[in-house]
């Protein structure tokens, strides 16, 4: 697989080399696959699922599977995973995906960035945890969709560590330099586009379920289905070091004005670590600071 070591000048640029590359996943989830595969008389769909949902380039692929392969009879979007499994069989799904090239593989010649792609996908592991159970505070109409979509929130920057390494490294060593520069800002300056701009091209290019797309679009931020997922990976970003980042007051008090909880019932439900409970219960705390700066 290809690499990109100098900053392309456009979206379409970064358009055009993401779609000739195959998407790799965690090898992980490839041996589970090869594995299931071995006994599929014994796996039902909803194992599967809960398989692909660990993995968000998994999660990814298979969507974008889908919707290459949609048929003219289908008049619906696919826009879980579990839905997804059902609708190919486990079977045909478990031999479509059983040989994939893998992240390890892909920047084995790095292993800073197998260690910050492995931080970012359990960022995003979190950020899907954190959505899920809001969702089901919130009586969401279809949590499986919330939780898809906040676990996709994170698919830019892991693309961007297996394919643009060095980049990649050097936005992150900017800010490490300087504390209070925004990720959007040191992506900008070395990509040329910050990930939330790339993001949105490539699920537009991909063609992803309207839905999911709408939930990843900072720019619907009014929508509570767009807040709960932008809120979770927010926290899950703010919270990657401890508790002690601070911005979670703000995200905090977006989150309970979301919820329509107190402050303590939501540290329970995060299972906050009881040492730094009574800080955070007192730090305050502006919703509006946990809103997204514009594109």
């Amino acid at each position: 697989m290809a690499l990109i070591n100098v900053p392309f000048e456009t979206l379409d640029s970064y358009i055009a080399f993401f779609s000739q590359e195959p998407l790799p996943v965690l090898k992980h989830t490839v041996k589970e696959l090869q594995s299931m595969r071995e006994r599929e008389d014994h796996i039902n769909g909803r194992t599967v699922a809960a398989l692909v949902l660990g993995d968000p380039m998994m999660t990814l692929r298979v969507l974008v599977h889908i919707e290459e392969n949609r048929r003219a009879r289908q008049n619906h979007d696919i826009t879980t995973i579990e839905r997804a499994v059902m609708m190919m069989g486990i079977s045909p799904f478990l031999k479509e995906f059983s040989d994939l090239p893998t992240i390890e593989e892909q920047i084995a010649p790095y292993p800073k960035a197998l260690v910050g792609v492995l931080k970012v996908i359990s960022r995003a592991r979190r950020a899907a945890r954190y959505a899920r159970d809001w969702a089901i505070v919130r009586h969401d109409l279809d949590v499986d969709e919330i939780t898809v979509a906040a676990l996709l929130s994170e698919v830019t920057e892991i693309l961007c560590w297996c394919f643009a390494p060095k980049l990649t490294y050097q936005v992150y060593e900017m800010q490490h330099i300087d504390r209070t520069l925004r990720s959007s800002s040191a992506q900008k300056s070395i990509f040329n586009f910050s990930a939330r701009e790339l993001q949105l091209a490539l699920v537009h290019h991909w063609r992803l379920p309207e839905l999911l797309v709408s939930m990843l679009d900072e720019r619907q931020i009014e929508n509570p289905r767009v807040r709960t997922v932008q809120l979770a990976n927010s926290l899950s970003r703010h919270t990657a070091l401890g508790w002690d980042d601070p911005a979670i007051p703000d995200d905090l008090s977006a989150i309970t004005e979301l919820l329509h909880i107190n402050r303590e019932t939501l540290l329970s439900r995060l299972s906050v670590p009881h040492e730094a409970v009574e800080t955070l219960l007192a730090a305050g705390g502006d919703p509006l600071g946990a809103m997204p700066p514009p594109l």
